[in-house]
């Protein structure tokens, strides 16, 4: 059984993430996060580790304050599609009672198929991240969809990401707009990798066996 609950604060929300394993955390487990080890992710959620507070930094306000703003372009861009929203949601599944999911925004279609709604504000650095975004979801990101779509168990997902660059030798800012779609027949195979592999993360948990590092590619 499908249910999303509505916490009274973002305090509640970091207590009852602290306990489960959140979209943000499946990159780690499968070595996939360049910010996060597996063996950092499994200090953190024994306690061993404090995890660093990022709220306050720059990149994070910004898409904190962007994310309300992209979720009503979205609606102007797609009106075929329904958007819902609710602050503090956290979604849960028994079949998966280890995991959790917070949801930007959730879909509906005009067949009423339910999909996913992310969204990402980037600032790019580099050429690197450049080509990361070109036609595909970067890793780090993808694996948090397979988790929401393991979560929530439904039929699509589409991130939009708002790509930044500035210029400071003339102080313009450009950015780009990207969607990605995607059906969840098409990554059927990759989720349950995702969700073998979350389980055996939260068993070593519950048996306190710390897992091997795995190290991202560069």
């Amino acid at each position: 059984m499908v249910e999303m609950i509505q916490l009274k604060d973002r305090e509640e929300w970091l207590q009852y993430r602290g306990h489960t394993i959140g979209g943000s955390d499946a990159s780690a487990i499968l070595g996939l996060n360049p910010w996060m080890s597996n063996a950092d992710l499994y200090r953190i959620k024994t306690g061993e580790k404090e995890q660093e507070d990022i709220s306050d930094k720059p990149v994070v306000k910004f898409g904190i304050e962007a994310e309300a703003l992209m979720r009503e372009l979205f609606r102007l861009d797609y009106p075929e599609l329904k958007v819902f929203y609710k602050e503090n949601n956290l979604w849960k599944n028994s079949d998966y009672p280890f995991a959790h999911a917070s949801l930007d925004g959730w879909l509906e279609d005009q067949d009423g198929r339910k999909g996913i709604w992310e969204c990402k504000t980037v600032n790019i650095q580099n050429g690197q991240q450049t080509e990361k975004w070109k036609d595909a979801i970067p890793d780090y990101y993808y694996t948090q969809l397979l988790h929401y779509f393991m979560v929530t168990g439904f039929d699509f997902a589409i991130l939009k990401a708002r790509l930044r660059w500035e210029k400071h030798d003339d102080r313009e800012v450009y950015a780009q707009i990207k969607h990605y779609r995607i059906e969840r027949p098409e990554v059927e195979e990759d989720l349950q990798i995702l969700i073998e592999a979350e389980k055996e993360f939260y068993n070593r948990l519950e048996t306190s066996k710390k897992p091997d590092l795995i190290l991202p590619e560069i």
